[in-house]
């Protein structure tokens, strides 16, 4: 099935694999950053989480730990771990993301449809966040 690309707070994503063709399995979805930037610390009640550099290099931070991920390296995020990551190469970065089970995948077309932005509707945006099991908790990395 072919996904939309969409665009939601700088970012573009496209989900290649979401909830339904997996049978909750399994979601999947690029997201494309512009540097320097990323999302907010969040954790994922419900989801590990596998954070693939397509391009450029990361700055990721999972349960306390943090590492520097160049292309072709990665992350694995258990569920229930804080984590964000930061777009840190001047051009940008894509990330393939991988959320087990599925489901995650589908909040950014929400958000993106209900036109909310970071961090001004940091409220509604976590109202909608719990449908998919999910909270973000503190800002995003600086830039240090």
């Amino acid at each position: 099935m072919a996904h939309e690309p969409l665009s939601w707070n700088g970012s573009q994503f496209e989900v290649l694999l979401d909830a339904d063709e997996s049978r909750g399995s399994i979601g999947i979805f690029t997201e494309t950053v512009p540097a320097p930037a990323g999302p907010p610390v969040h954790v994922h009640h419900d989801a590990d989480e596998i954070l693939y550099l397509l391009e450029g290099e990361a700055r990721v931070l999972a349960d306390g730990h943090e590492s520097n991920l160049k292309t072709g390296e990665l992350a694995f995020v258990p569920k229930g771990a804080e984590h964000t990551f930061r777009v840190t190469s001047k051009e940008g970065g894509k990330l393939l993301i991988i959320v087990t089970p599925a489901g995650f995948e589908g909040f950014f077309a929400q958000v993106a449809a209900k036109g909310l932005k970071l961090p001004e509707d940091m409220e509604r945006i976590n109202e909608l966040a719990a449908d998919y099991n999910m909270r973000n908790i503190a800002p995003p990395l600086s830039a240090e």
